[in-house]
């Protein structure tokens, strides 16, 4: 049994954010990104500089509206439950095992210059350790990031998503997303294609 969750990362959850996130990167885009850019991408030098990245973002945010969400789960003992008796839940909390991070989402206000980095955000990752997908760790990410992103007084939200990402793409369409038109192609010894998802957050 788990217990699974979300709250804002913390300094030492810095090395299993990377490790989720190389591992989401090399199982989820090996089917269209080019062999040679997606090793570039999660090789041991891109991992450290990944870390370093993640260390900053989590110690020294640009703003406070810039921030990095992890999904945990800790797997409870079910052993520990006494049948139907008194004090189960505290026997099996005593009894966790310690928390493991094994998802992550980021999101600090828009860059593109057609939007108003005010009201808009931009989703910058969402990954689940390939281990521990279709968990619902998407989908609680999703909404912790549109619940702080409200309380942030944001009204919108936008993603850029490769264009063959259809896993992605169709995560995002099932919790009401939808293209805006606007697209960019990335040199990646091939073009490499990427469209931007958009949805509403306001209440």
């Amino acid at each position: 049994m788990a217990d699974v969750g979300v709250r804002v990362a913390r300094h030492e959850d810095v090395v299993a954010v990377t490790r989720a996130q190389i591992r989401a990167w090399r199982l989820g885009y090996r089917e269209f990104l080019p062999e040679g850019p997606l090793e570039q991408m999660t090789g041991p030098a891109a991992e450290e500089l990944w870390q370093r990245q993640w260390e900053e973002a989590v110690d020294s945010p640009p703003t406070p509206r810039h921030r990095l969400l992890v999904a945990i789960e800790r797997v409870l003992d079910t052993d520990a439950f006494p049948a139907l008796g008194p004090g189960g839940i505290a026997a099996a909390a005593s009894s966790a095992a310690p928390e493991k991070v094994v998802g992550l989402a980021s999101h600090a206000p828009a860059e593109d210059p057609d939007t108003d980095p005010t009201v808009t955000a931009e989703l910058l990752s969402l990954l689940v350790d390939p281990d521990h997908i279709r968990r619902g760790h998407g989908s609680r990410l999703l909404h912790a990031t549109v619940d702080y992103l409200r309380q942030d007084e944001f009204s919108s939200l936008i993603a850029w998503v490769f264009a063959d990402n259809h896993a992605m793409l169709a995560f995002l369409e099932s919790s009401g997303w939808g293209e805006d038109g606007a697209e960019r192609v990335l040199d990646m010894g091939r073009p490499v294609r990427m469209i931007r998802m958009t949805t509403d957050i306001r209440p």
